[in-house]
């Protein structure tokens, strides 16, 4: 009977968000949005979500740092169990000696993108920001949404009635009215048909992750690191791998050599597109996922969807920050002359 009442109870929430609270249809774009220019230098929304992952980050650092014992606990010892348990699967990967070495980069990696990830979880992302004044011809049909906060902010509201379709700035007319006042496309905004509105907003904050250019910066920098240890492990015999032009005077075959050396070279150059697509495709998409499924069914069934991009962005994260660890133990750890070690001397190097 309880679990009936319970049933029923989550079926009429349901049925009450569809039915009478869905908000107003989002808003999205692929690049970031503009919010301001300061001294020539663009602020975006992805940039504000990634300061503000940095903010999260140095406070949760300052206040578990201080507090650390030889038994600590409270905020200290679950920020410590975090860190630890994330330290024994790298060394599970790498051993302990090289996971020391390479644990405070893969470290920030993980803990940044993942933060950084979950960002889109919190209340106001994407649907607080600055209103969308300037109308062309693709946006005819797009309302201004008019629900004012403080410093010009405005949010997408729950109700399409709070929406206001006046049109903004720009004059709300038909076709043949502006074109009796000799108005050309961009210069009005068509009616908006009945129950077409629109959350046509500048999210003030959205994940760093879903603006190409974050991932691809995080894959250069793990590209780099990468290479890095593989010079100073190796020195420059390191580089043979890639450019192997000493296997020539194998002969002909030497030209094999040469050519799955630069097959490598391409393979690691790829990494970087691969890491970035990976990470950007998933969280954009979970993104606009959350975005639409709150639009459609904003209440009990949106949170299947939350424990989907919680998976999903600490996943992105393990993924990218492993795949990393993996690299650099590939890289310090090749031989390219082990071949002739073996035959010279009748064994492993």
């Amino acid at each position: 009977m309880r679990l009936a009442l319970i049933g029923g109870g989550l079926l009429a929430l349901t049925l009450v968000g569809f039915l009478f609270v869905g908000g107003a249809a989002p808003y999205i774009t692929v690049p970031p949005d503009h919010l301001w220019e300061v001294g020539g230098f663009t602020i975006t929304n992805t940039l504000l979500g990634a300061w503000l992952t940095m903010i999260l980050l140095i406070v949760v650092g300052l206040i578990a740092g201080p507090r650390m014992g030889i038994v600590p606990s409270g905020f200290s010892g679950f920020v410590e169990m975090i860190i630890s348990g994330f330290f024994s699967i790298c060394a599970s990967v790498a051993g302990e000696q090289n996971t020391r070495r390479f644990f405070p980069l893969v470290a920030t990696i993980f803990f940044y993108v993942l933060v950084s990830n979950w960002m889109a979880l919190l209340p106001g992302v994407k649907t607080v920001g600055l209103p969308i004044a300037d109308y062309g011809p693709t946006q005819a049909m797009i309302q201004h949404v008019d629900v004012p906060l403080i410093g010009g902010l405005d949010y997408v509201p729950l109700t399409p009635d709070q929406v206001d379709v006046s049109g903004g700035e720009l004059p709300v007319l038909t076709e043949e009215q502006a074109h009796a006042a000799h108005l050309e496309e961009g210069e009005y905004v068509l009616p908006a048909e009945e129950g077409t509105y629109s959350g046509n907003i500048r999210g003030l904050i959205r994940p760093m992750n879903t603006d190409i250019t974050a991932p691809l910066a995080i894959a250069i920098f793990s590209f780099i690191f990468v290479e890095f240890w593989g010079l100073q492990s190796l020195g420059p015999g390191y580089l043979k791998k890639f450019f192997a032009f000493s296997a020539l005077k194998k002969g002909p075959l030497g030209i094999i050599d040469i050519f799955v050396g630069l097959l490598e070279f391409v393979s690691e150059l790829s990494r970087m597109i691969s890491f970035t697509f990976r990470l950007f495709g998933n969280i954009f998409a979970g993104s606009v996922l959350m975005l639409m499924m709150t639009f459609l069914t904003p209440f009990v069934l949106i949170l299947p969807f939350y424990g989907l991009e919680i998976f999903v962005g600490a996943i992105q994260a393990f993924v990218f920050a492993v795949l990393t660890l993996v690299f650099a133990m590939s890289a310090v750890s090749h031989h390219g002359d082990d071949e002739h070690h073996v035959e010279e001397h009748g064994g492993a190097h």
